[in-house]
């Protein structure tokens, strides 16, 4: 949130969830809930990288893309115990309530 503009995230994912193919929608989350938007969004930025995905689908833990400033041990915690539920109820809102088909993006606006 800044005094232009406020980000939120939803996950809706096409494929079953599940801990090895969640990595970076549990970093997102704990970020969210964890960091100053300086570092959320240099980490969101680095989330976002195709090497990254690449990385973490091949074993590389998330924690070796914490930037400097971040508070990792914070992050670690909440990203350690953010538990799938979560996933899931991001997942039932997109298809039930915004009618959202498995994995389909979308931009919601809502302007003060």
């Amino acid at each position: 949130t800044s005094s232009h503009t406020r980000v939120g995230i939803l996950n809706n994912p096409s494929s079953k969830i599940k801990e090895d193919n969640t990595a970076i929608a549990r970093g997102i989350l704990a970020a969210f809930l964890t960091q100053n938007n300086s570092n959320l969004k240099s980490f969101l930025s680095k989330l976002s990288k195709e090497e990254t995905a690449k990385s973490l689908a091949a074993g590389t833990k998330i924690v070796k893309f914490l930037i400097p400033g971040m508070d990792a041990d914070t992050f670690e915690k909440k990203y350690n115990t953010l538990g799938l539920d979560l996933i899931k109820t991001h997942q039932m809102f997109c298809q039930e309530v915004l009618k959202l088909l498995p994995g389909q993006m979308a931009v919601i606006s809502n302007g003060r």
